[in-house]
C-alpha cells in the first residue's frame, strides 16, 4: 500500500517563521521563459524592501487567515474561494520542480542577470529563496510573476526628478508586484493567486484532466497512426492551443472517413496509411486534425475562399420561410 505522504502544515509554518522573519537570510532570483534561473544582484536601497513584499505579507495572510476559519484544500480537487488556500505536490508542477532543482542542486551552472546578455523582457518571474542561519536545511521560497507590462526601458521611459522631466538613466525598471502569489515549502506549493500560479508554471491540471478524456474518446473513435515513440497524450500535453481546443470538442460528429475527405475538399495535406490511418507526424498535423473533426474549416460560398473559423456560434433551426420567399 503506497504511503501517503504528510503535506506540510501551512499554519505552523506561519507561526514557526513569524518568530523570527526579520533573521531570515534572502536570496533572488530571476527566471526566464524557459525557467533558466538567474542570479538577482540587489542594491542596499531595496533590501528593505524584501521582506515585506516576498515574506511579511504571506507571513500575516496565513496567520489572520488562522482565525477566520481558512482552509487548505488540494489543487486539482478544488475551486478557489473565499478563504480557501489551494495546495498541490511539487512534483506535480514539473516547471516549478525543475526551476527549484537548478538552484539547490545546480548552483554553479547559475549566472548573474544582465539586460546585455539575457534581456529583462525574456524574464518570467522573481523567486525569492528563504534560508535559517541556524538551520539551513529549513528553506522555503517566495515566487512571483512579472508583469512585462509595468517594465520600463531606458529608450522609451521618462523621469521626474528635480522638477523636471528626463530620460529613464537606468537600463530596465519594474514594479515588483505586491500580492501574495505562490509559496513553495518542502514538497508543497501553495497557490496564494491560482491564476497566477497557472500563468507562472504553466499548471492547468483541471484542463489537462478534460483534455485526457477527450483523448481516450477519440483513441477509441479514430485510427491514427504518430512517429516511433510518440502518441496522442504525449503530443498533447505540449500544447497549449490543443489542451484549450479540447475543452468543449465533439467527439464523433465528424466519422473516421470524413475526415480525409474533408481534408481533401479544403485542400489540406493531411495523410492516411495503408490501414486507412490518419497520420499525425507532428503538432501542426495534429491541430489540423482536431480542426478537422471540430468542422473549424469552411469554403466561402461567394468568393471560394478557404477559412480556418477560430470561434464559431450555432444556430437555431430556422422558423418560417426565407425573407424573400
Amino acid at each position: 500500500m503506497e504511503e501517503v505522504r504528510e503535506t506540510t502544515d501551512i499554519f505552523l509554518w506561519a507561526n514557526q517563521n513569524d518568530a523570527k522573519k526579520n533573521d531570515l537570510q534572502i536570496e533572488l532570483f530571476l527566471f526566464s521563459k524557459n525557467y533558466t534561473p538567474y542570479f538577482m544582484p540587489i542594491k542596499g536601497d531595496v533590501e528593505q524592501q524584501l521582506r515585506p513584499l516576498f515574506l511579511f505579507d504571506y507571513i500575516n495572510q496565513v496567520n489572520l487567515g488562522a482565525g477566520t476559519g481558512l482552509s487548505v484544500r488540494d489543487y486539482e480537487l478544488s475551486e478557489s474561494e473565499d478563504n480557501v488556500l489551494l495546495r498541490t505536490d511539487l512534483e506535480k508542477v514539473g516547471r516549478a520542480e525543475m526551476l527549484i532543482h537548478l538552484i539547490e542542486h545546480e548552483r554553479h551552472d547559475i549566472v548573474e542577470f544582465s539586460e546585455t546578455e539575457h534581456e529583462f523582457k525574456r524574464m518570467k518571474g522573481i523567486v525569492a529563496r528563504f534560508t535559517d542561519p541556524n538551520n539551513p536545511d529549513a528553506v522555503f521560497y517566495t515566487v512571483k510573476l512579472i508583469q512585462q507590462g509595468q517594465t520600463l526601458k531606458s529608450a522609451l521611459a521618462w523621469e521626474f526628478s528635480d522638477g523636471k522631466f528626463g530620460s529613464f538613466n537606468a537600463e530596465v525598471g519594474f514594479k515588483v508586484p505586491d500580492d501574495n502569489q505562490v509559496l513553495i515549502v518542502g514538497k508543497d506549493i501553495f497557490a496564494f493567486n491560482p491564476g497566477k500560479f497557472e500563468r507562472m508554471f504553466g499548471y492547468e491540471y483541471k484542463k489537462q484532466v478534460i483534455a485526457d478524456k477527450k483523448v481516450a474518446e477519440i483513441e477509441k473513435e479514430y485510427k491514427l497512426s504518430f512517429p516511433e515513440g510518440m502518441d496522442l497524450n504525449a503530443l498533447v500535453k505540449e500544447r497549449k492551443k490543443t489542451i484549450n481546443k479540447l475543452q468543449k470538442l465533439e467527439i464523433g460528429a465528424v466519422k473516421q472517413e470524413d475526415v480525409l475527405d474533408y481534408a481533401d475538399e479544403m485542400q489540406l495535406e493531411l495523410m492516411s496509411d495503408d490501414n486507412g490511418a490518419i497520420i499525425i507526424m507532428d503538432g501542426n498535423d495534429l491541430d489540423m486534425f482536431v480542426n478537422l473533426i471540430n468542422e473549424d474549416y469552411i469554403e466561402s460560398k461567394i468568393t471560394g475562399k478557404r477559412y480556418e473559423i477560430k470561434s464559431k456560434k450555432l444556430l437555431g433551426e430556422p422558423e418560417g420561410e426565407p425573407p424573400r420567399g
